[in-house]
C-alpha cells in the first residue's frame, strides 16, 4: 500500500494533475459503457426480475458518472475530453468480449468488472485523499454480486456442462481485461508516471508491480470460486 503525500501535489505538480484527469476519464467512460452494456445484456434476461436486477446495475454503473466528471472539472479538465482518448481501448475490450449468451453477460458484468474494479482500487492508493475517495466511491457496486452469483451457481447446477463453458469465459476475460489495462497505461505517459511516483509521492517498483498483478489474480480467482467456477 502506498504512503499518503502532501495533498497540495494534487493542484500543484501539472504531471500529476494530468494523471489523475486521465484516470478520471478513463473509469467515467469505463462506467458509461458498463451501463451500456447492461442495458443490452438485460434484453437476454430470461425474466421479468432478472431484467428489473441488470437494470438496477446498470443505473447504479451511470449515477458514478457525475462524481468522476466533477472531480475532473475540480483538476481544471474537461470530462469529454479526458473520457476521449479511452473510447477505442474500451470500446475495443467489449467488442472482443460480446458474451455470447445470459449467462455470459452475467459472468462478464461480475468477473469482468470485478477486476476493473479492483485494478482502479489498486491505483486509487497513489492518489490524494479526496480523487481516492471519488474513484473507491465509484467502485462501490458490492449489493450486486448476490443476484449473479446466486444465478450463475443454479444454471451450473441444474446443467454442470455449463460451468466449463463459464470457467474458460472466466479466463478469457481475465486476459482480455489485463491486456487493455496494460494498453491503457502504455498509450498515457502521466498514468506510468502515475504509477512510477516522484520524490514527492510513493510509487511502484518492479517488485510492488508484481505484487499487485499477484493480488489481482487472487481476486478473480476468488470470484470466480464464488460462482463456482475453476478459475
Amino acid at each position: 500500500m502506498a504512503e499518503s503525500f502532501d495533498a497540495s501535489v494534487a493542484f500543484t505538480d501539472p504531471e500529476y494533475r494530468q494523471a489523475v484527469v486521465d484516470l478520471l476519464g478513463v473509469i467515467a467512460y469505463g462506467e458509461i459503457s458498463a451501463f451500456e452494456r447492461l442495458v443490452e445484456d438485460a434484453k437476454l434476461a430470461p425474466t421479468l426480475e432478472d431484467k428489473f436486477a441488470l437494470a438496477t446495475m446498470a443505473s447504479a454503473e451511470f449515477s458514478h458518472v457525475h462524481g468522476l466528471n466533477d472531480r475532473i472539472r475540480s483538476f481544471g479538465g474537461d470530462p469529454f475530453e479526458a473520457m476521449a482518448p479511452f473510447r477505442e481501448a474500451i470500446d475495443g475490450f467489449h467488442a472482443h468480449t460480446a458474451p455470447a449468451d445470459w449467462y455470459e453477460g452475467l459472468v462478464k458484468a461480475y468477473v469482468g468488472d470485478g477486476l476493473a474494479s479492483d485494478f482502479y482500487r489498486e491505483i486509487a492508493a497513489y492518489l490524494d485523499p479526496d480523487t481516492r475517495d471519488v474513484v473507491l466511491s465509484a467502485m462501490d457496486d458490492t449489493q450486486h454480486s448476490v443476484f449473479v452469483v446466486d444465478r450463475v451457481r443454479k444454471a451450473i447446477g441444474a446443467d454442470p456442462r455449463l460451468g466449463g463453458r463459464l470457467a474458460l469465459w472466466g479466463r478469457r476475460l481475465m486476459g482480455e481485461a489485463l491486456t487493455q489495462a496494460q494498453r491503457v497505461a502504455a498509450d498515457r505517459d502521466a498514468l506510468t508516471a502515475l504509477l512510477a511516483g516522484g520524490v514527492d509521492r510513493p510509487g511502484l517498483d518492479l517488485a510492488a508491480l508484481g505484487r499487485m498483478f499477484a493480488r489481482l489474480t487472487e481476486r478473480h480467482s476468488k470470484r470466480m470460486a464464488e460462482l463456482g467456477l475453476d478459475p
